[in-house]
């Protein structure tokens, strides 16, 4: 037999607002209304009516009035609903008072964001990250739930021991969070650690971003064959998978899937995941991967520009791939410098994003043979430290093939087969 409070817990109402006083990011459209409704799906639920409003400004009170609420608690009895959501952010207040009108859950499009990456958070970083943004989302409705205690902060049998439990439980939360962020602080530094190795051995890093479900996992397993799963549904990556790719015989990159971005995205989440997401800010190219098939791809390929900006990477080169090319209804595929049309599926125009790469990472490596004297066999040690070593031979001289930068090849000097002078060579 179901369970049925589990059953009518999942079956949710959704609700948006259109108001003329509310941003573009605060109000809710058709097409925000479908993405709830998707990420709704996601978390395991299932949309059992939808209701929206437009007027000049929200109800302070209950966000959309007191008519309507009455209107959204008489579908949630007849659809036997356990769970109502809003497109839009509500205050602690809000949230509070609808649950208390409605009867049931209410949630915003944050808290349910939220649940979905509590799900999909697989590694211990992803996990800390979840926990920390789920905590910051609590503690301000943690203290409107105890909005009328404080008026008793200060009076008599108040203080000391008698502290309010207002007072005790956002202090545990508040240690919490301090907690956390200490712990994803060890993230970043460990994080800082292997960036500064990868630029000294000069291994470029190119991150996949893009709007969720865009395909970018998919992309990462058809140019590198991660294996990483890759279903059709809203934030199915988070935590992030690098993996080493060769573009040609003189260029290697590691490339990085990074989680997918979506409109409202809460803003404690991206402070949250800041320690995977600044891996933007150190990247040596982005992959902005967009979905060709979607009829909303510019304005979901807008969200990830803005977020693009916020993380600090506006400056990075960027390639803009448009996927799942299979599925374009237009005349003409997205094309021009920077840009090109693939489908990660079947791998079509792979080929022309990988030479997209390569042009825009060309750092003029090129494969050398040297010689070096047994005297100076120690800088075989830097060789495999800032060079692609492909073989040594050991006869006469050291003879070794390797992919070297125009660098290395100025500091080697006549060591290397057919160099013509123009710097000194390393000393010992």
């Amino acid at each position: 037999m179901p369970d049925i409070e589990k059953t009518q817990f999942n079956r949710a109402v959704l609700v948006g607002l259109n108001a003329f006083s509310l941003g573009r990011e605060e109000n809710a459209d058709e097409e925000s209304m479908e993405e709830l409704a998707a990420l709704l799906e996601t978390a395991g639920g299932e949309t059992v009516g939808v209701v929206t409003q437009s007027k000049d400004s929200p109800d302070p009170r209950t966000f959309i009035g007191e008519g309507k609420v009455a209107e959204v608690r008489e579908l949630v009895e007849a659809a036997d609903a356990g769970l109502v959501i809003f497109d839009n952010p509500l205050s602690p207040s809000q949230q509070r008072n609808l649950a208390e009108a409605l009867k049931v859950g209410v949630l915003d499009r944050s808290a349910l964001i939220l649940d979905i990456f509590a799900q999909r958070a697989r590694t211990k970083e992803g996990r800390l990250q979840v926990e920390l943004a789920q905590y910051k989302y609590l503690l301000p409705r943690l203290l409107g739930m105890w909005k009328h205690l404080e008026r008793q902060e200060g009076a008599i049998g108040t203080r000391g021991p008698g502290e309010t439990q207002l007072e005790s439980d956002r202090r545990v939360l508040r240690r919490k969070i301090s907690k956390l962020e200490g712990e994803l602080k060890d993230v970043r530094r460990v994080r800082a650690t292997q960036r500064e190795r990868r630029i000294k051995n000069e291994v470029p890093v190119v991150a996949i971003v893009g709007y969720t479900n865009a395909g970018k996992s998919t992309l990462l397993n058809q140019l590198t064959g991660a294996e990483i799963p890759a279903n059709n549904r809203l934030f199915d990556t988070l935590d992030t998978t690098t993996r080493t790719l060769e573009i040609s015989d003189t260029c290697t990159v590691l490339l990085s899937d990074t989680v997918g971005f979506i409109r409202k995205l809460p803003h404690h989440l991206v402070e949250a995941f800041k320690a995977t997401l600044e891996e933007l800010e150190y990247a040596d190219l982005l992959l902005h991967v967009i979905d060709s098939s979607s009829p909303q791809w510019r304005e979901q390929a807008e969200v990830v520009d803005q977020l693009i900006h916020e993380l600090g990477a506006d400056q990075t080169p960027r390639i803009e791939v448009f996927n799942k090319c299979d599925l374009w209804t237009g005349d003409i595929r997205p094309h021009g410098e920077d840009r090109v049309s693939i489908s990660a599926k079947t791998g079509e125009g792979i080929p022309d994003l990988l030479s997209a790469i390569g042009r825009v990472l060309d750092n003029g490596a090129r494969r050398v043979k040297i010689h070096l004297p047994y005297d100076r066999g120690g800088l075989l040690d830097k060789l495999y430290l800032e060079a692609k070593v492909e073989s040594v031979d050991y006869g006469e001289t050291i003879d070794v093939v390797a992919t070297c930068t125009p660098k290395v090849i100025g500091q080697l000097g006549a060591l290397v087969e057919g160099w013509r002078p123009h710097r000194e060579p390393w000393e010992e």
